[in-house]
């Protein structure tokens, strides 16, 4: 019998002490550069985005591969990559940590679609006021004084 799965995650990480570093005019390489981690990895990218201190990422993930160990691979990969391109002055790395989140396949249009508008949302609201919402609806606990 074949393996079935349909879950899609949405995953958020930032740089490291949330640098304002990912600037603009390269951020579409580090984009490409990602989806073929993911499509190496047998996983299905439905949209990569973010803004100068951090990536959401939705993507379906292949079965055999741990959500952990993903995020691990794009965050030591990328940053090889940002280094030898040599694409973001000041970038230092990445947060030691990661979020991520599933939602039901009905949730991939309004997901995408938020992760098109990062710029114009973060006009409104910083990644720290984001980041602590998906925190609470998603009913996970934590303590604000370890978000940075």
């Amino acid at each position: 019998m074949s393996t079935y799965t349909q879950i899609l995650y949405q995953i958020v990480f930032s740089t490291k002490d949330r640098g304002c570093t990912l600037s603009v005019d390269h951020r579409e390489d580090l984009f490409r550069y990602i989806w073929g981690i993911l499509k190496n990895k047998k996983c299905h990218l439905y949209r990569i985005g973010g803004v100068e201190d951090h990536l959401h990422i939705i993507t379906h993930l292949h079965p055999e591969i741990a959500p952990a160990l993903l995020v691990k691979d794009i965050k030591l990969s990328a940053s090889d990559f940002i280094r030898k391109e040599k694409c973001f002055s000041g970038f230092d790395g990445w947060q030691d940590g990661y979020a991520a989140f599933t939602y039901s396949i009905s949730a991939k249009d309004n997901l995408i679609e938020y992760v098109k508008n990062q710029e114009a949302h973060h006009r409104k609201f910083s990644f720290k006021e984001e980041y602590m919402k998906l925190l609470e609806e998603h009913e996970i606990e934590f303590e604000e004084k370890y978000l940075y």
